[in-house]
Parts: C-alpha cells; structure tokens; sequence
C-alpha cells in the first residue's frame, strides 16, 4: 500500500510541508504503508515546460505517475487570494481525467489567518469533487496561530485515521461463517456522509432508504 503525499509549499522550511508531513504521520499510526512526497516547488519549471510542449519530463511524470498509481492521496497547498495556489492547481490540471476517480484523497491547506479556513470547502473540494476522487469528510486547515494547539492536532489525528480507514480494504468473513457484532459493525457498508448500504449479490452496494429500514424495526 502506497500514500503519496502532495506538498504545494514555495519556502524551505515550509509550514504548508509540516502540515504535510503531519497528516502523513497520523494516517501511518493506522495503516502500514509506503508514503512518497511530492514537493511541487522542485517541479515548477517542469509542470510550465509541460503547459508549453504537451510533454512532461521524466521528474514530471514520475510525479505524475505516483499519483496515479497511490492508494490514497494528500494534497496540501498554501492559500493564495483566499484560494489554491496557482502551482499546486497547475500540477492537478495535468493529471489525467480518470486518475483519481474513487481515490481517498485528505486535504490540507495553510494560511496566515484563520479567515481563510473554509478554502478546503469553497475551493478545493469542488476541485477533487471534479476529479472525481473521494474527498474524505475532514479537511485540515492551518493558520499560523494553529500551529502547537491542540484544537489541530486532534484534526490532524482524526483527518489521518480516516485516510487510513477508506485506503485500507474490509475483512469479509469466508463463506458460512457468521460474523460477531463488532465484525458486522467494521464491515457495514457506509457512504461517506454515513448512510448504512446493504450488498446485493447481484447489483453490488445498495442504499437502503431510512423509512424502509424505520419500518423493519417496528414492532408487528
């Protein structure tokens, strides 16, 4: 299992780079993987060659291609104009159309003030919406008073144990076996707002309506 890590910071040390590398951490204290980060300021002039000649270069699309081959995603980018930056939007302009459809991907984002913390709603999760890739529930957003406050890293942790829970595959019992309670529990198929699907053989994951399954709990 492979996490790539997306890290859009311009300066070394870069707050947008820690923030990163914490997300990474949080979500490697639930799963055993292999991470791979991807600093985007060592590939400007390769991602703008690209934009000019319809080419990448081979650090390019090795990045390129790390991504496309991850299990899970986290993509993180300072803020700009209350918005993505302008290298880390380039970068996700050149992956490919179906690259990330189902993908798990964490969002992160940094800024000097908290007025800019709902910019991983208006901005980048209609941009990974788009792509079609599975925007976890919690996004982390980091201004620079955040920074040694525990308000964040219980975001971090919970942010991270979700990329981990959606990267990691279910244990299905064998057949005839009857699942215990806790294992029925772990194995409920939920969408990510929550809603308890039922598996059909045939047609695969099912949503079952609220007012049919109400009903099946009452009493004849």
């Amino acid at each position: 299992m492979k996490i790539v890590v997306v890290s859009a910071g311009l300066s070394s040390p870069s707050s947008t780079r820690l923030l990163a590398d914490r997300l990474a951490a949080a979500t490697l204290e639930h799963v055993d993987a292999a991470t791979e980060v991807i600093e985007l300021r060592e590939l400007a002039t390769e991602i703008a060659q690209h934009f000019v000649t319809g080419f990448p270069p081979a650090r390019l699309a090795s990045a390129l291609d790390a991504v496309a081959a991850a299990d899970g995603l986290i993509a993180v980018t300072p803020v700009f104009a209350g918005s993505y930056s302008g290298l880390f939007k380039s970068f996700f302009d050149l992956i490919d159309k179906d690259s990330l459809t189902g993908k798990p991907v964490l969002l992160g984002a940094t800024g000097g003030t908290a007025r800019h913390s709902l910019v991983t709603e208006h901005a980048l999760r209609p941009l990974f919406t788009y792509l079609r890739a599975l925007v976890l529930p919690t996004a982390v957003y980091a201004a620079s008073e955040d920074w040694g406050e525990e308000g964040l890293a219980q975001r971090i942790a919970r942010a991270g144990a979700e990329l981990a829970r959606f990267t990691t595959p279910a244990a299905v019992p064998g057949p005839g076996a009857a699942p215990d309670v806790d294992t029925a529990a772990a194995i409920t198929p939920r969408s990510l707002t929550g809603a308890i699907t039922s598996v059909d053989p045939a047609d695969g994951f099912v949503t079952v309506p609220f007012e049919q399954r109400l009903a099946a709990l009452r009493v004849p």
